[in-house]
């Protein structure tokens, strides 16, 4: 009996404090398996890369741009890009800098006729593009720092493409489906600042609390049964006496 009582009081008591919080796990598992990620990361409309070889003839070599920025890389990329081949060069403990790689200088600045152009190149779709707009810090939602261009295009998902201010590159890709998604990512795991962290005391102590309901439940649910097999057999054995 002592064990019956202590369950069912445990098992209505965290109950209703973390009930809340399990509609909202099984309401974003709902939202996340219902939702394809590929469409939450707005691939389909994103048309594919067409590379191109690099003008190896035209390209200044590693130890001259690295020398004349004045910066030694612990990692260093050659990539081509819409405005040109480039060096990324990470220094150790720092930021990467990317340069033209047949100048060995920074890119020069884009206008917004041009960020315009390439974001509706890398557009898959019919929708038209809203005036691009130079912010001087990256919104939380592309996971970046710094200035970047942003293109809104007028679809059903209301798309916005953020492009490198230095190659005009499409380096996030928003909507409101990811917004949507995101919401529901952060309910999930009870992260409201970041998104990113599933290992913080809040989440793990609920999870705890969640699982002592999941325990006790199979408890009550043990001893109901035995309760209840145990009046099926005295109801049986009542009747083959009357029998």
């Amino acid at each position: 009996m002592k064990v019956l009582r202590y369950s069912t009081q445990i098992h209505k008591w965290i109950g209703l404090v973390v009930g809340v919080q399990v509609l909202f796990w099984v309401a974003g598992g709902v939202v996340m398996t219902a939702i394809p990620i590929e469409t939450v990361r707005s691939e389909h409309r994103l048309k594919p890369a067409s590379p191109s070889a690099l003008p190896v003839e035209q390209l200044l070599p590693l130890s001259t741009v690295a020398q004349s920025a004045g910066i030694a890389p612990a990692r260093a990329e050659l990539k081509g890009t819409q405005r040109g081949p480039a060096w990324v060069l990470t220094p150790a403990g720092g930021e990467p800098v990317t340069l033209n790689a047949t100048t060995g200088q920074p890119f020069a600045a884009m206008e917004a006729n041009e960020v315009s152009a390439l974001a509706k190149a890398a557009y898959r779709g019919t929708a038209t593009a809203q005036t691009p707009v130079l912010l001087d810090q990256a919104p939380k939602e592309t996971g970046r720092d710094g200035p970047i261009w942003r293109v809104n295009f007028n679809d059903a998902e209301r798309t916005s493409f953020y492009l490198s201010p230095q190659t005009g590159e499409v380096v996030t890709r928003r909507s409101a489906v990811w917004r949507f998604y995101d919401f529901f990512w952060r309910l999930h795991i009870l992260d409201f600042k970041n998104g990113d962290n599933f290992n913080h005391p809040l989440l793990v102590g609920l999870t705890v609390l969640t699982l002592s309901i999941v325990v006790t439940g199979f408890i009550l649910l043990w001893i109901r049964l035995s309760r209840d097999l145990k009046t099926a057999r005295a109801v049986r054995a009542a009747r083959r006496r009357t029998s």
